[in-house]
């Protein structure tokens, strides 16, 4: 029958036919648009990365100097008011359900100008792929020719997928609720078990802590679907994946603070805050609520357990409040606090501060540490000295 379509497929054939599509569209916004367009983290070969460019005319109708203009300036401008979609700023309610809407606003010609480089214009671009409205409609006649009837849904479903999950799920649920790995400056949190459904891009807080990593999994369990296909492409030469993660190592029994401690410190300080979580502030913090008598106290103690190693600039003005008030009470919590803040202010950037000044103050921070009488806090100014900078052919590996 003619509303069939000519692959005569029934209803559930072509609910599993319209996910390998939104599959093969998710693909290429997470290999070719983020990782190889916005952030330059993996190689593609002109051929694969022409497909992708072709798709996503068909499938979505993106630009791909919008797409990238806008996720640029996304990282650039995170969580303030230039950001094109922050729940922080916008709420969370715009961000999940407009999200369409505010990629439109965003595409402005001094947003494409300043951070739409390296995008391809070639003939194509100029004459075919930036009229988005062609590409839906070549779409939506294919869907129609081989679902039939159901071509409408099937086509319906290839333009709401990416609105929904990448301008919806990513950018406002992974801006606002799930879990860290690591403290970094904006709000991004990682989203599970969405990794089959939207190609590694829930691991949004690994992203933001390394926007440069095409590689978005950090823990044994997470998974990015995304990587598994940029790993099968450089199999078959398609796509070469460039650095991933930071560039440092630990030399065991190494005691000497240089410049390649300070700088591969400053390369690894998200993992090296996270060790600082797990080394110093959380087997003191369990030792003060043993210690605690009163259920009060050992109440406050917990409820201040995760701002102690929260990103600053996120914990809320009532939150703060809490937390000094709590500090102002315990001198070794108020010790391992402040040594925590001292340290992550050695890579905050300081103009006019030589690198030679950042390590005389690492340096004193290291003796204060191991001057401090806590014990957990001299240990990990030891095991900080252990870091430098990887050899040559451990780089050209990463």
């Amino acid at each position: 029958m003619w509303y069939e379509g000519l692959l005569q497929l029934s209803a559930w054939q072509t609910v599993v036919v319209t996910l390998i599509l939104t599959q093969i569209t998710i693909v290429s916004v997470t290999v070719y648009l983020h990782r190889h367009s916005a952030h330059n983290s993996v190689d593609l070969h002109p051929a694969l990365a022409h497909f992708f460019r072709f798709w996503l005319w068909l499938t979505t109708g993106m630009i791909t100097r919008e797409w990238t203009a806008i996720h640029r300036k996304h990282h650039a401008k995170c969580e303030t008011e230039e950001d094109p979609h922050s729940p922080v700023q916008k709420g969370f309610n715009t961000v999940m359900w407009q999200g369409a809407e505010l990629y439109r606003e965003a595409a402005t010609p001094e947003t494409l100008e300043r951070y739409g480089q390296r995008c391809p214009e070639d003939w194509l671009e100029r004459n075919v792929y930036t009229k988005n409205w062609l590409g839906i409609s070549i779409m939506a006649v294919i869907d129609l020719l081989l679902f039939g009837a159901l071509g409408i849904t099937v086509w319906a479903v290839q333009m709401i997928w990416i609105p929904f999950f990448a301008a919806g799920v990513i950018n406002g649920i992974g801006h606002f609720w799930g879990y860290r790995n690591f403290e970094c400056s904006d709000n991004a949190r990682n989203l599970v078990p969405w990794g089959l459904i939207i190609g590694g891009e829930e691991l949004h807080n690994n992203h933001h802590t390394y926007p440069n990593s095409p590689k978005l999994s950090v823990k044994k369990w997470e998974v990015d679907i995304g990587w598994f296909w940029i790993k099968l492409f450089e199999f078959f030469r398609l796509a070469k994946p460039k650095r991933v993660g930071p560039i440092a190592h630990q030399v065991p029994g190494k005691s000497l603070l240089d410049l390649d401690t300070l700088m591969a410190i400053a390369n690894n300080r998200f993992q090296v805050m996270v060790q600082y979580r797990k080394k110093v502030l959380q087997p003191i913090l369990k030792e003060q609520q043993r210690a605690q008598s009163c259920p009060r106290e050992t109440s406050m103690l917990k409820r201040v357990k995760k701002l102690m190693y929260r990103e600053e600039s996120l914990i809320a003005p009532g939150e703060k409040e809490h937390l000094e008030a709590v500090l102002e009470k315990n001198e070794m919590l108020r010790v391992i606090y402040q040594k925590s803040r001292e340290l992550q202010a050695l890579w905050r950037r300081q103009p006019g501060i030589k690198y030679q000044d950042k390590l005389h103050e690492l340096i004193d921070w290291c003796h204060q540490a191991e001057q401090s009488g806590v014990q957990s806090l001299a240990d990990f100014a030891a095991w900080l000295k252990t870091f430098s900078l990887a050899p040559a052919p451990a780089m050209a590996r990463a």
